[in-house]
Formats: structure tokens, C-alpha cells, sequence
């Protein structure tokens, strides 16, 4: 198991769990209670529309111009239309209705989760009698339906309708009368949404003639839409589930309008889950591939989030949609090879400063081309005054930005001197202190080494392809020295042990054990412990393939 720092407060563990059954690999995401202040959770559609798919990175990179963001996969969906299965509410809107039959996932102001069954309740009147109202989905025969521009730039085209544009009319904000005119009728779509305004259209013949007659060009025309139970005073809502963790205890029988392959089948699978103490976590199952991970059923993953802690939890997208992603790239890995394709995510959003990882995990400035300098980089959001420092040993500090900042990310970079001389070796912080225009003061840091110890690993290949590496020590260390694959697997120990400072050599014969190693490609790597840290460096080669006699 391995935990990381993502970003102040917000922390990544990546946990691999081996069942008789096969490996799981489990990612946690662990944040503070998301209460609106630094740190928030909403939903995201797809391209900002109900219909179509965008892959879960390009989204969240897309959302993270505002703020530094972790995604994960949101709501079942539609795999033609890319429309979500179930409620999209974001900032109190209303886009689309509950799933019929399954949970929803609200979100309070404040960051409380809640869950639960709810339905929509929609009504429309013009000149005649309050009807039954849809919210972007197409009519059935005999119904009415409003498309607001969040359905797309127009309505379906449809055959047996009438559609009649209304040129204004409110978001769809829950319990709140929708006022507009009527100011154009057709028999056909689609017809264009207009931005600020609704189609209302009716389908089937007694409905159609009903919206001829109470909805004419100039006619006023009143909507309402409302959720039972009344979800009014929650920030936002997404669809998905099943409910997984109710007061703490995982939920077998869910009850929910799933079939029992979505449920009993290992797979990826995404979900949502908060902690007694208000802290929220976003886990990602990865899957399906024997080797790697098998994945986990719905109940798995039930019981997974109450180890975790969780006195709720809420299921989401599951299979080649299931991801969670952190500034542009992923950090699960896709079951599909490719990366997921959504209809809506969870964003975890931080509006303070953020400092991405240095560039290096250990600056070395020895003139061997590797690890001599070091970048950094910060986001603000907002305009404001900002230092970076960095502290080291001895109480050493040395002032890399100090002054106003706009919105962005900004870079900077060391080369591991002070005043003109080598800082000294040792753990290193970088701090970075941000005060917005709003008075609000933040910071971020990250860790890094100077250790000079370890330099100038150089290979030559011999006869049939055989490496043998030199290296420099500054001081006396414990070395380790290995030949790996590409992916860091161990094949051989060349060498462990106390070396003394100064130039050393190791070589590698071809054979791990009694037996001669397969051609392919390798790489090199020595390790370097001594009292300042440690470090490593790696070079790689590759043995041609044997020769048959």
C-alpha cells in the first residue's frame, strides 16, 4: 500500500489486496468535508450538454481551470446518446430527472451526503388546465416535455409532435414557478434551444392539440418542477448507486432497479463514501483483468467502503466508464486500455494553492546530466500575493517568488545553490503561501532531497550484449545494485552491501541464477543509502535474443 500527498489535505492510496480469488487494486482518494469554502464537491456534465461522452480527463482538466480538481466517473448512461440514467442537479438547476427505481446522491451545501429514492414531479399550464410535465427526455405519446439548453443546441427530431419555442424562461431551480412566452410554433422539430429559454413539446394527438390550444405564439406559460421527498435545499445531486453503506453497515439486498450481472459481477467499479467525521473518500476498484485485478461485485465493494469507514456510500459508474483522474491524466488504470468515456462526474475542487510534486524526488547537481536542476510549479486561482521559500538544513532558507500573482500556474526553478555556494545535503521543503483578493490565505508543501552522494552512472555493453556500470560516491553508502524490466520488476541483485566513497564498477554476467536471461530490455539500477538520504539512478540496455546452433 502506498499513500500520497495530491494536494493540501487531500491524500491518494493506492492498495493491492491478494484474494483466492486473484488480485484487487483498490484506489482511495481521502479529502476534507467538501463545505463550500476551500474545498467543494459538485457534479459535471459531459461537454457541458446532457448528450454525448467526453473521457473522464479531458473533463476534469477541463473543470480545473478554476481550480485543482479530482474527478471520478459519475452516472450510468445511455452508451448511444451518452445522456445520464438518473438526476443531474448542480447549483440548485435542475437538468435531468431521477432514475426510476434506483438511488440518487445529494450533496448539501455544507458538504453533507445525502441519499435516497426520489421522483420528479413536473407540471406545465398555459391558457387551459395544469399537465404533467418531462424535464429533456423525449415525450411519450400523450405527454409534454421541456428541453432547456442543457438537453443540447435542439430538440430530437421527432415524428406526431408540436413544439413550441419559448424565447425566455428561468433555469429549472426546484419549487420555483419557470415563467415564460410563447414565441413560435411548429408541427416539426427539431427545433433550436435557445440560451436563456425552453421548448416545451407535446407528442401524441390529444397532447399535441392541447399545446395548439393553451399554448399559442404570445400565450404566458408557467412550470414548475419538484422532487419527492423535497430535495429543494441541497447545492446539488447526481444519479448511479446502488446505495452501498447505510449507517455504517454494507447494504446486500439493495432493492434497487439493477440487473444481477451489474451487481454480482467483478468489475471497475467507482463510488462515493463519508466519514463520521465529515470527510469524504472516492474509491476506484480496477479491473477486470486476472493478472492485474479482478475487480469487485457490488457487495465487495459495500463491505470495502465500511472498512474504510464510511457511514454512507453510494455506488457510481461501473465497468470501462469507472476512473478517477487528477490534474490530466488518470489514476486508475483503465479495464478498457483506453481512457473512460463519462456522461457525468463527481468533482472534488480546491480553490487554495497547489504545489505539484518537484520534478525530481532528489536534486543532485553534479554536472552528470541527471537531476541537476530542480522545477517546481504552483497554482493560484485567484489573484494573489504569494511567497515560495524553501527551508532546509541548519535552518537554511532561501526566497524563490515574493510579490502579486495572477490566476494560473506559475514555475520556478533551483539548482541546489545558496549565495553562490552547494546548499547543503539534506531534506529540503518548498513552501508556498498564497493571500487571495478575498483575504483568504492558503498554503502548499512538498519535500525533496539535495544528496550528491550517488553520480555519473555510465553502461558499456561487451561481448553478446553484457553491461557493466561505474558510478561515483561522494561518501560511503549502502548500495544496492540490480538488473530490472522496464516496469521495475527485480530479475537479479548484482550487488548489497556498505561501498566506500569514490568510483566503483559492476557487471553483469547474463544469468539469473544457473540460468541465461532472455534477450529483451532491461534497465540497470543503483541504489545509494548514506546518513544524507537516498538516491538512485538507472540505465538502460537490452541482450539480443540467443542464437540457435
Amino acid at each position: 500500500m502506498t499513500t500520497s500527498l495530491l494536494l493540501p489535505g487531500v491524500t491518494y492510496t493506492r492498495e493491492v489486496d491478494f484474494t483466492s480469488r486473484g488480485p484487487i487494486v483498490l484506489d482511495v482518494v481521502t479529502a476534507p468535508k467538501p463545505d463550500g469554502k476551500l474545498y467543494s464537491l459538485a457534479p459535471a456534465l459531459a461537454n457541458n450538454k446532457l448528450l454525448g461522452k467526453e473521457s473522464l480527463t479531458r473533463l476534469e482538466s477541463r473543470v480545473a481551470a478554476g481550480a485543482t480538481t479530482v474527478a471520478i466517473d459519475g452516472d450510468y448512461f445511455d452508451h448511444t446518446t451518452g445522456a445520464p440514467s438518473g438526476i443531474y442537479l448542480r447549483d440548485g438547476v435542475l437538468d435531468s430527472a431521477p432514475g426510476i427505481g434506483r438511488s440518487s446522491l445529494g450533496i448539501a451545501a455544507d458538504g453533507t451526503l445525502t441519499t435516497g429514492h426520489v421522483s420528479l414531479a413536473g407540471i406545465w399550464q398555459g391558457s387551459g388546465q395544469r399537465r404533467p410535465l418531462l424535464l429533456n427526455t423525449p415525450a411519450q405519446s400523450g405527454k409534454f416535455s421541456l428541453y432547456t439548453p442543457a438537453y443540447g443546441t435542439a430538440t430530437p427530431r421527432e415524428p406526431g409532435v408540436v413544439e413550441a419555442l419559448i424565447g425566455t424562461l428561468p433555469d429549472a431551480r426546484l419549487d420555483q414557478p419557470l415563467d415564460g412566452t410563447v414565441t413560435q410554433v411548429t408541427t416539426a422539430g427539431p427545433t433550436r434551444i435557445p440560451s436563456g429559454g425552453a421548448v416545451l413539446v407535446a407528442r401524441g394527438k390529444e397532447s399535441t392539440a392541447q399545446l395548439k390550444k393553451e399554448a399559442p405564439v404570445g400565450q404566458q406559460v408557467e412550470a414548475m418542477f419538484s422532487l419527492s421527498p423535497d430535495w429543494s435545499g441541497l447545492a446539488s445531486a447526481i444519479g448511479g448507486g446502488p446505495l452501498l453503506v447505510r449507517n455504517g453497515r454494507p447494504i446486500f439486498h439493495t432493492g434497487e432497479s439493477f440487473q444481477p450481472r451489474q451487481l454480482n459481477g467483478r468489475q471497475a467499479r467507482g463510488a462515493i463514501g463519508q466519514l463520521p467525521d465529515g470527510r469524504i473518500v472516492l474509491v476506484g476498484v480496477e479491473g477486470t483483468k486476472p493478472s492485474y485485478s479482478i475487480g469487485m461485485s457490488n457487495y465487495e465493494l459495500a463491505v470495502e467502503l465500511s472498512r474504510l469507514g464510511a457511514t454512507t456510500a453510494f455506488g457510481l459508474g461501473a465497468g470501462s466508464a469507472a476512473g478517477l483522474a487528477f490534474d490530466g491524466k488518470l489514476l486508475t488504470r483503465p479495464s478498457s486500455g483506453t481512457t473512460p468515456k463519462v456522461a457525468d462526474a463527481l468533482v472534488l475542487s480546491y480553490s487554495g494553492v497547489y504545489a505539484a510534486p518537484p520534478s525530481t524526488p532528489v536534486l543532485s547537481p553534479n554536472g552528470d546530466g541527471v537531476g541537476d536542476t530542480e522545477s517546481f510549479s504552483y497554482r493560484v486561482v485567484r489573484p494573489s500575493n504569494v511567497t515560495a521559500t524553501l527551508a532546509g538544513p541548519g535552518g537554511a532558507t532561501i526566497t524563490l517568488a515574493d510579490g502579486p500573482e495572477s490566476p494560473g500556474l506559475h514555475a520556478l526553478g533551483w539548482n541546489g545553490l545558496k549565495d553562490g555556494s552547494p546548499a547543503a545535503e539534506g531534506k529540503w521543503t518548498l513552501t508556498v503561501t498564497g493571500t487571495d483578493d478575498d483575504a483568504v490565505t492558503t498554503s502548499a508543501q512538498r519535500t525533496f532531497a539535495l544528496d550528491d552522494t550517488l553520480s555519473t552512472l555510465a553502461l558499456v555493453t561487451g561481448r553478446h550484449g553484457l553491461p557493466t556500470a561505474t558510478f561515483q560516491l561522494t561518501r560511503a553508502a549502502t548500495v544496492l545494485v540490480q538488473v530490472q524490466r522496464p516496469n521495475g520488476v527485480g530479475v537479479t541483485t548484482l550487488r548489497s552491501g556498505q561501498q566506500a566513497a569514490g568510483p566503483q564498477q559492476v557487471s553483469w554476467n547474463g544469468r539469473i541464477g544457473r540460468h541465461r536471461a532472455s534477450g529483451g530490455r532491461y534497465q540497470l539500477v543503483v541504489q545509494a543509502t548514506s546518513s544524507v538520504g537516498t538516491s538512485s539512478l538507472a540505465a538502460p540496455f537490452s541482450l539480443p535474443a540467443h542464437k540457435r546452433h
